[in-house]
């Protein structure tokens, strides 16, 4: 997947200026997808370039800001792109390989990382929590896009949920050995 996927996402959702698209971008596809503003200012440049997207002729103003919208060609990448098989996604976690290393060199030294990662799982989740309780629940699931838009923050639910779980485990289990 490459940003220009994500970018295309959201703008069918909505055209949007770039700093309009970049604040919806922290809010929700920055959950599952890293980019900094100028990286999106780019690939936008690149996509405009390829005739994926276009601006939209803003009347009676002076304004420089340009909203992008999806062009045909944009809407068949994009297309194209969601029928194309792909692995599930490989857990590449910085942590799980200090934790191989400290096994082999001991000394619980990655214990304040693996506490600190608590608490962020912890924040997390209470974001997630939090926007599950003011957008879906009271909804019912009869509309396919809310459902699907659910369905995706339930997964980084139980993600952080899952997380917190194992670190809950681990945590207390190493401060043991230590003791020994």
């Amino acid at each position: 997947m490459s940003l220009a996927h994500v970018l295309l996402t959201s703008l069918i959702e909505k055209p949007s200026t770039g700093i309009d698209l970049a604040r919806r971008f922290d809010r929700s596809m920055g959950f599952f997808w890293n980019a900094t503003h100028q990286q999106i200012y780019r690939e936008l440049n690149g996509m405009q370039q390829k005739n994926w997207i276009s601006t939209i002729e803003e009347h009676n103003t002076n304004s420089r800001k340009k909203t992008y919208q999806v062009e045909q060609l944009g809407r068949a990448e994009l297309a194209d792109w969601m029928v194309k098989q792909s692995p599930p996604a490989q857990l590449r976690e910085e942590l799980m390989v200090r934790l191989r290393a400290e096994a082999q060199l001991g000394g619980n030294s990655v214990l304040p990382e693996l506490e600190r990662h608590l608490i962020l799982h912890r924040e997390n989740l209470k974001i997630y929590q939090t926007i599950f309780a003011k957008d879906f629940a009271n909804r019912h699931d009869q509309d396919r896009t809310q459902f699907i838009h659910k369905m995706i923050l339930q997964l980084g639910i139980d993600l952080e949920m899952g997380w917190i779980s194992w670190l809950e485990t681990i945590i207390p289990q190493l401060k043991v050995f230590d003791e020994k």
